[in-house]
């Protein structure tokens, strides 16, 4: 993965915000990152989070591109025969958070979408060009993951090996425990079919 990470303090931050000449500006840019993490490490950030002081408000901006994290339930499980819920995945194509000097986080998608917004209000010979120049990137974005799919299937096939796995051992423990119950049950109705 790559971060880049730059901190603004002084007069040239300005540009950013007026509260970044003293308190500075921060720009993070996390790029194909790719993790897994488990619900208990979210469920526990709380305290983490917790603080008495109340602290000074940084704007920052936090772009991320092109990342993807998986989070896997580990808590225990209600049902012993269960194979465990299925994990998931937060794919991320390009996420902006912003924290302006109001300390409010602003989460913003892509920069190109506004200009679809903006696109009917110029006049009709400006609008045809305009859609000209867009459909270039959007034929080159299209025939892109014609390539990109091959080297992202070859990179998944250990991982998808890996669950698959991890699915039939959790099918064998089923299987087991559910031949365990049968013979249980039919110690006290002999007679009993599923």
């Amino acid at each position: 993965p790559e971060v880049c990470l730059r901190l603004e303090v002084g007069p040239n931050a300005a540009v950013h915000s007026p509260l970044a000449v003293q308190n500075g500006f921060l720009h993070m840019l996390v790029h194909s990152y790719t993790a897994e993490l488990f619900m208990s490490f979210l469920t526990n950030l709380g305290p983490f989070l917790e603080d008495e002081i109340i602290p000074e408000v940084i704007p920052m901006e936090i772009e991320v591109v092109d990342a993807k994290i998986t989070l896997k339930d580990d808590s225990p499980r209600v049902y012993p025969t269960s194979p465990g819920p299925v994990p998931i995945t937060l794919a991320v194509d390009h996420v902006i958070v912003k924290r302006r000097d109001d300390g409010v986080f602003y989460l913003t998608g892509q920069q190109h979408w506004e200009t679809w917004f903006i696109l009917p209000q110029h006049p009709p010979g400006c609008a045809g060009s305009i859609l000209q120049e867009q459909k270039a990137p959007v034929e080159c974005v299209l025939a892109a993951p014609a390539a990109g799919t091959r080297g992202l299937q070859l990179k998944e096939v250990p991982e998808l090996q890996r669950e698959l796995h991890t699915m039939k051992i959790a099918l064998a423990e089923a299987n087991m425990d559910k031949a365990r119950l049968l013979q249980e049950i039919r110690k006290y109705n002999p007679l009993f079919q599923l």
